[in-house]
């Protein structure tokens, strides 16, 4: 899955069809489940030594890096939130996303140590520099174009080089909370809604999830104290838009915003999986919750009759709260009449 840097910053292609990016298909048993699915982070999923990595990086990261920084530049406090996150923690996980990068993707990003202490952090990818001090804090920041706005965190500049969402879990003493997100390509959830809310207020409106959100303290205790792990979600849209903020920008109508309306005489519709690595820090009591997002063309997954199989099976075991949720109460029999109907 090699890939030049001249592509990446030239231009990229659509993101369903993206192909150098991981395949991932979490719905291959043919069930829609609510559950935590964690796997033990490294399992090969078909993608050898990608699955390995935390941030996966492939030749659409230009398109990427275009709806983060429109996010950005539309209301920044609208995507990035942070509530309690105490410079222990920002400096845990902002070490850990540097030489995590540096690690996985050294044609990429490098680190090197200046006079007096300082960090810099180059990205080839965006030609961007951070310098930081000794605790991780940004101090300055080096752009080959304007950045607007500004950097106003480490985990800011360091999300927007990234093809993944960051979400940070704090926990002191008996409470646990969010103590910081940065989510440009939301999945009909927002940022300002879920900050500070600990697991099962920020689940509460997830269909299935009510035993999970009984066991919410002993979520995050997995999350903080156990091995790395991976976990995937999945849903549908009528398009590839990576940003579906329940709120839509000024002058975009909510029903052209939204991604849910199928249409089964010009029909368009993409698997969106979530891929989700989480990583504990027991040392500062915190976890960091990443999010990548792909898509799958279901015209493609229609030409092959186990994947096509699988997804109408996974839809029909859909409860009708979970319907509603995911936006397909209305359009779950004509997507399934078009996956089964005849070429």
């Amino acid at each position: 899955m090699a890939f030049s840097t001249d592509r990446l910053l030239q231009g990229a292609p659509p993101v369903e069809v993206c192909n150098d990016s991981a395949y991932y298909f979490p719905l291959v048993h043919g069930r829609y489940e609510v559950k935590p699915g964690l796997v033990k982070f490294g399992t090969d999923f078909g993608n050898e030594a990608v699955d390995r990595q935390v941030f996966q990086f492939d030749s659409s990261f230009a398109h990427y890096r275009q709806m983060k920084r429109q996010a950005r530049a539309e209301q920044l406090s609208k995507y990035y939130q942070t509530h309690n996150y105490t410079d222990a923690v920002a400096s845990a996980i902002a070490r850990f996303i540097v030489h995590r990068l540096v690690q996985e993707h050294p044609q990429h990003f490098q680190l090197t140590s200046q006079t007096g202490g300082t960090l810099s952090v180059y990205s080839q990818l965006t030609g961007e520099i951070f310098y930081l001090n000794a605790a991780y804090r940004l101090q300055q920041v080096q752009a080959v174009e304007p950045i607007e706005p500004p950097y106003v965190s480490t985990l800011d500049a360091l999300a927007s080089q990234l093809q993944d969402d960051i979400t940070v879990v704090s926990r002191s003493n008996d409470d646990h909370w969010i103590s910081a997100i940065h989510l440009c390509y939301p999945n009909h959830w927002s940022a300002e809604a879920k900050i500070g809310r600990e697991f099962a207020t920020v689940h509460a409106p997830v269909a299935g999830m009510t035993a999970m959100n009984q066991r919410g303290k002993a979520i995050v205790q997995t999350m903080i104290t156990r091995k790395p792990s991976v976990r995937f979600a999945w849903g549908l849209s009528t398009d590839t838009r990576l940003n579906h903020h329940p709120v839509p920008p000024a002058g975009v109508a909510i029903d052209t915003w939204q991604g849910r309306a199928f249409n089964p005489q010009q029909p368009q519709l993409y698997l969106r999986i979530e891929r989700q690595v989480v990583w504990g820090f027991p040392d500062c009591d915190a976890a960091l919750f990443t999010i990548r997002t792909y898509f799958r063309d279901c015209h493609a997954i229609k030409q092959d009759p186990r994947l096509n199989a699988s997804l109408v099976s996974a839809l029909q075991s859909m409860p009708s709260n979970s319907l509603v949720y995911k936006g397909l109460d209305v359009s779950r029999e004509a997507i399934v009449a078009w996956l089964t109907q005849e070429p």
